[in-house]
Parts: C-alpha cells; sequence; structure tokens
C-alpha cells in the first residue's frame, strides 16, 4: 500500500497492492498502521458508510464542524466516481483549492480526507458503490454543505461516463440548496485552520 500526497494539505491517495490469481483477486482496502505512519495520528474508525449512485449523481461538497470533525477514508468497491477534496478551512495557504482522485474497481485506490476538508464526488457509472469509514459518526446539527457547482470553487466534474455516454449532474435538494464558498465565509460555518491544525495536535498518535 503506498501513499500520495494531494495538493490540498491533508489529503492523500491510497493505492493498495493487488493479488491475482483466476479466482480473482484479493487486496488489502485498510492498513491502520501505514495510515497512521502517513497521517501521523491514529484514524478511531467510529461509523463505516455504503452510498450507491446511478451515473451523473453528484454527492457533496460536505463537511462537519471542528473539533470533532469528521475523517474519512473512501473507496469504490464497484463502477467508478471522481473523487473530489476541496480545502474549506479558512485561513489556510491552499484555502478554496481542490485535488481529485479517480476511484473505480480497476485500480481499486482510496482517499483520506483529514478533519476540515471537504468532500464531494460524482459516479461515472450505474450502481458505483463508495464506501466511507469515518472517524466520527452521523450528527446533523454539525455537519454542513457547500453548492458543489460553485464557480468560485469550479470543480471541473466530468460530463462522460465511464461508457463514454453524456452525463449531467444529478444532486439532492439539500447540496442544490447549499451555499456558495463565499456565502458560507460570511457565515462564519467553515472551519478555521489554525483550529484545526491546534485539534489534529490533541489527537493520540
Amino acid at each position: 500500500m503506498t501513499f500520495r500526497k494531494l495538493s490540498v494539505p491533508g489529503a492523500w491517495e491510497v493505492t493498495p497492492k493487488q493479488h491475482g490469481d483466476p479466482r480473482g483477486v484479493f487486496l488489502e482496502v485498510f492498513q491502520g498502521d501505514p495510515l497512521r505512519a502517513a497521517i501521523g495520528h491514529r484514524f478511531d474508525l467510529q461509523q463505516a458508510n455504503c452510498s450507491v449512485s446511478a451515473a451523473g449523481v453528484l454527492r457533496g461538497i460536505h463537511f462537519a464542524d471542528v473539533p470533532p470533525g469528521q475523517a474519512k477514508y473512501v473507496t469504490c468497491a464497484k463502477g467508478a466516481v471522481l473523487d473530489v477534496v476541496v480545502d474549506i478551512r479558512v485561513g489556510s495557504p491552499t484555502f478554496g483549492q481542490w485535488d481529485s482522485v479517480l476511484l473505480d474497481d480497476v485500480d481499486r485506490r482510496a482517499i483520506y480526507l483529514s478533519e476540515g476538508l471537504g468532500h464531494a464526488f460524482m459516479s461515472l457509472e450505474d450502481d458505483s458503490t463508495v464506501l466511507y469509514l469515518c472517524s466520527t459518526g452521523y450528527s446533523p446539527g454539525r455537519e454542513h454543505g457547500i453548492h458543489p457547482l460553485d464557480a468560485e470553487v469550479a470543480i471541473a466534474w466530468p460530463t462522460t461516463a465511464r461508457d463514454g455516454s453524456p452525463m449531467a449532474p444529478q444532486l439532492s435538494a439539500k447540496d442544490l440548496a447549499a451555499p456558495t464558498l463565499a456565502e458560507a465565509v460570511a457565515q462564519d460555518l467553515l472551519p478555521h485552520y489554525d483550529a484545526v491544525q491546534t485539534y489534529l495536535g490533541t489527537l493520540p498518535a
């Protein structure tokens, strides 16, 4: 398993080693010690989620209040999604920037997102199945969103599905109603970089 830092600090692409034979494929999807070595502290798994999405479904940009925030380790068991991390930490040197990883059932990569970062993905195939390991459980009162089509963030979402057919984004009513990045700043909804860094420093190694 190898780790590659993304351009947004606090996010990593994780590539597992796959073992194949005529029966199929085996791989280790998650390894606690290598992840701890990469991120500098233990990942405290508290909840595991699964979503199944049609082609074009766009989920996010989602984030949680810090502390405690919600770190995520995300992979795609079936199909393909473009997974995106957005730096929404006010005061961060890379505030407003994003990076992406293709998660699919070929390379079987994962992405790790630290507390305080925004997360979104677009499904590139019907029935794309995404698994999320989360450091905290669901808590609606402290979870928020930013509109994923915000022109200021300017994420380059795909317009073509995995099979080459044209694709348009499909958003939930909640995500459609989410504020832009500028509106979220004005409403003081976003995590602050210094507070996130302070909180991360309290996590057990």
